[in-house]
């Protein structure tokens, strides 16, 4: 079993940047890719960005150009560094792995959540 622990997430205030994190645990046979998905207040979870195992980073159009999504795979952690923050970007964050272990198959694993408050 694979845990998925974040960190990172505050209060800031329009402009500012955070970084969040995303810790893997547990043997993973191989890593296929990982993101980060938000969900605002009444609003649907979006897809924020994703990394695949190749480094390949796809963006949703509204963190285009502010936000970078990486990969330290000797640490086994993601993050998501956000620059230019916008109100419109508070949400609680989500990280996601896909992986499989030496036994199973593909995997998604989440991260529990990280609240991103963007106020002045």
């Amino acid at each position: 079993q694979v845990q998925l622990v974040e960190s990172g997430g505050g209060l800031v205030q329009p402009g500012g940047s955070l970084r969040l994190s995303c810790a893997a645990s547990g043997s993973i046979s191989s890593f296929y890719a990982m993101g980060w998905y938000r969900q605002a207040p009444g609003k649907q979870r979006e897809l924020v960005a994703h990394i695949t195992s190749r480094g390949s980073t796809t963006y949703t159009d509204s963190v285009k150009g502010r936000f970078t999504i990486s990969r330290d795979n000797a640490k086994n952690t993601g993050y998501l560094q956000m620059n230019s923050l916008k109100l419109e970007d508070t949400a609680v964050y989500y990280c996601y792995e896909d992986y499989s272990l030496a036994t199973t198959g593909w995997n998604r694993g989440w991260g529990q959540g990280t609240q991103v408050t963007v106020s002045s």
